[in-house]
């Protein structure tokens, strides 16, 4: 008994050890990347263009940000960014969750008729030409609402949480309605404080999904300079570095450009448009795991 304990152990052991192993392989190889272009963009620029550049800068220095937080679209794209990603999750959960949980209610009579024709819009939808006609129509093109409207409502998101819904016990709405509370005292007073999960993990997929959008400020509001998007001047940057032409302001980024290097304003921009999303997972990560769990197991 004695060995086959002393076995067990150090087979758990030996697994514990390869487990530890494997495991910090997965992370160097997923960490590197994002640690490369935190490491170009505080090098000297003169000293990148030779290379070499792995886990930290060869010659630290902040001028990359400061020269493109000099570029003034970039400090306008950032505050639309922000505004767009508030007001779109927001709005965005208050939407969703509310058609989810009239999706839920056994006593409405159309929630069949409602959920098939909002499950046809994932996978059939009327084209770029179509939308953009739409949009001219309603007066939504050179407006900021362009952002917010056009998605404020997506069936994933209301199936996602009307499924959550459906696996809390109906008896709270029951007893709610039988107490005199309305449709609307039940919503935010019994099922929201009960889905705070499942609202989490959707308000991630919104904010991470209104951060990262460039293609609606290219399509609708390119010429807008007071509506530009970060993600937006990030693409036009990358894309006339690529091209290897100046940057998009030349007038504002000359001097600028004399110091630094196009790769270096690329990582430096890259590193800017993505530490926002990762200081705001930590805090809907719980949340985000079981919402997965829970609200997307049922149709």
């Amino acid at each position: 008994m004695a060995s086959k304990a002393f076995d067990s152990t150090k087979s758990d052991r030996i697994f514990d050890v390869f487990n530890f192993i494997i495991m910090t392989m997965i992370m160097i190889i997923t960490l590197y990347p994002f640690l490369n272009v935190l490491a170009i963009s505080l090098n000297d620029s003169t000293d990148t263009v030779r290379g070499g550049i792995y886990l930290w800068p060869r010659e630290f220095t902040l001028e990359n940000y400061k020269t493109i937080f000099s570029y003034s679209s970039l400090i306008q794209g950032f505050k639309i960014s922000i505004l767009r990603t508030l007001s779109g999750t927001v709005l965005g959960l208050i939407s969703s969750s509310m058609l989810a949980y009239t999706l839920s209610r056994q006593d409405f009579q159309s929630r069949k008729f409602i959920s098939t024709f909002l499950a046809m819009t994932m996978y059939v939808s009327g084209g770029l030409v179509p939308t953009y006609m739409l949009m001219r129509h309603l007066d939504l093109i050179g407006t900021f609402w362009i952002y917010i409207l056009p998605g404020i409502v997506s069936a994933f998101n209301v199936f996602v949480i009307r499924s959550f819904i459906d696996g809390l016990p109906y008896a709270l709405q029951e007893s709610a309605t039988l107490d005199g509370a309305n449709d609307f005292t039940i919503f935010y007073k019994v099922i929201l404080p009960l889905c705070k999960p499942v609202l989490a993990t959707i308000a991630l997929f919104l904010a991470v999904g209104q951060w990262n959008s460039w293609f609606d400020t290219y399509l609708y509001n390119g010429n807008k300079s007071h509506l530009t998007t970060l993600q937006f001047e990030l693409m036009k940057i990358l894309q006339s570095t690529n091209q290897g032409a100046n940057m998009i302001n030349a007038n504002d980024m000359a001097n600028q450009m004399a110091q630094v290097s196009p790769e270096s304003i690329k990582m430096a921009i890259t590193i800017v448009v993505t530490l926002p999303i990762l200081f705001v997972y930590p805090f809907l990560q719980r949340y985000f795991v079981s919402g997965m769990t829970l609200g997307a197991v049922k149709a």
